[in-house]
């Protein structure tokens, strides 16, 4: 077999020993008891997640993309317009998604490394009426984090509904549904859940669930949210048969989330990110991202002169440890580590120790121990 390497991208995430034995479960029927009992555990535990008593929780076969164009289908008619504030990659892809079904979308881009500041957002819906408002919470290609909740506060004062992108923060980073008034978190389950891909996961909030039934009809079928809520609600029915071992390992997921205890989760994902951080600067890497939106959950890392993109990345893999390269601009410029999900400290800790072991491979001079010694001193605080 070939040897297991240690997964460091934005997505999929490395996967509990815990949640491998759910997956490798025999499969059972669609309808069956411990299905039934799983499914409901798993939307109950999705809610705690993202702080929402009253909304009503999905989980469907497919992916963040399909969790994005069932978001919109299901909150956005034809007659409305909706905006996307836009950060990179993702933001631009719910754009795409309003072309494919005809429907109105505007499209507030920033600078890659930034993201949409509210006050921008403010200035926007003073000059014209949106339906919906959007925004990508953490873009998986520029390593933005949007300030999603300063968002919040000015959609407050005005009709829209507001959806997050949570696909790379959700369970990382907080979202507080009921708090501030966010009307769709949606998902997936490879981030930072620690499951392996295969999911589309969202919550609508009491006002999304009656923009959807106030809507006549929607163009889509497997993706409308009224032929999936009475699954949902009762698991033991059928409308498409669900990914029943996906759905056991994601189940197994939110009961790791949630013994963790979220808060604390939170807490964990902001400390190893500084770790990571300060290790890679003491090695002479610096990062994409601007210092004010920088996300917990993954790095976009410049590379240092005498540090080249494909031999590094080669090396490090080689070596037992997966990252990314840059997409669009940042291609050969930079890599991408994330730094997210049931990631543990020796984890961390390895992932560091190969870092230095590659570099030493590639002829770049550093102080050994450098960098893994800065992030210790992080995480032991």
């Amino acid at each position: 077999m070939q040897k297991e390497k240690l997964l460091m991208i934005p997505g999929p995430s490395p996967v509990h020993p815990r949640i491998i034995n759910s997956l490798a479960l025999p499969t059972v029927s669609h309808v069956s008891p411990v299905l039934v009992e799983e499914l409901k555990e798993a939307l109950a535990n999705l809610k705690k997640v993202v702080f929402c008593e009253k909304g009503e929780p999905f989980i469907v076969a497919g992916a963040g993309t399909l969790a994005m164009e069932m978001a919109i289908l299901n909150t956005v008619e034809k007659k409305e317009s909706f905006l996307v504030l836009s950060q990179g990659f993702f933001g631009k892809r719910m754009g795409q998604i309003a072309q494919s079904f005809d429907l109105n979308c505007d499209i507030i881009e920033c600078e890659w490394g930034k993201a949409v500041l509210p006050e921008e957002l403010e200035k926007k819906l003073s000059e014209k009426d949106y339906a919906v408002v959007t925004a990508t919470h953490v873009d998986t290609c520029t390593g933005a984090c949007a300030p999603v909740r300063d968002y919040a506060e000015v959609l407050k004062k005005h009709d829209a509904l507001y959806i997050i992108d949570g696909v790379c923060a959700t369970g990382g980073i907080e979202e507080r549904m009921d708090d501030w008034g966010v009307d769709v978190v949606l998902t997936a389950a490879q981030k930072c859940f620690g499951a392996p891909p295969g999911l589309s996961i969202f919550v609508l909030s009491e006002k999304a669930m009656e923009k959807r039934r106030s809507m006549e009809r929607i163009p889509a079928y497997y993706s409308d949210v009224l032929r999936w809520l009475p699954i949902m609600k009762d698991p033991s029915r059928y409308f498409s048969t669900p990914c029943v071992n996906e759905i056991r390992a994601f189940y197994e997921s939110t009961k790791i989330v949630l013994e963790e205890g979220i808060e604390k989760r939170f807490l964990r994902h902001a400390r190893v990110a500084k770790a990571i951080r300060a290790a890679l600067a003491e090695l002479g890497f610096s990062f994409f991202t601007q210092e004010p939106f920088l996300a917990d959950t993954l790095s976009v890392v410049k590379y240092p002169e005498g540090v080249e993109d494909k031999s590094f990345r080669s090396t490090y893999y080689e070596n037992g440890i997966v990252v990314a390269g840059g997409l669009g601009e940042t291609a050969g410029k930079v890599f991408r580590m994330g730094h997210m999900g049931n990631l543990s400290e020796s984890q961390v800790n390895f992932a560091l120790d190969t870092l230095e072991r590659t570099l030493s491979t590639l002829g770049y001079k550093f102080e050994a121990g450098s960098g893994l010694q800065a992030a210790k001193a992080i995480l032991g605080e």
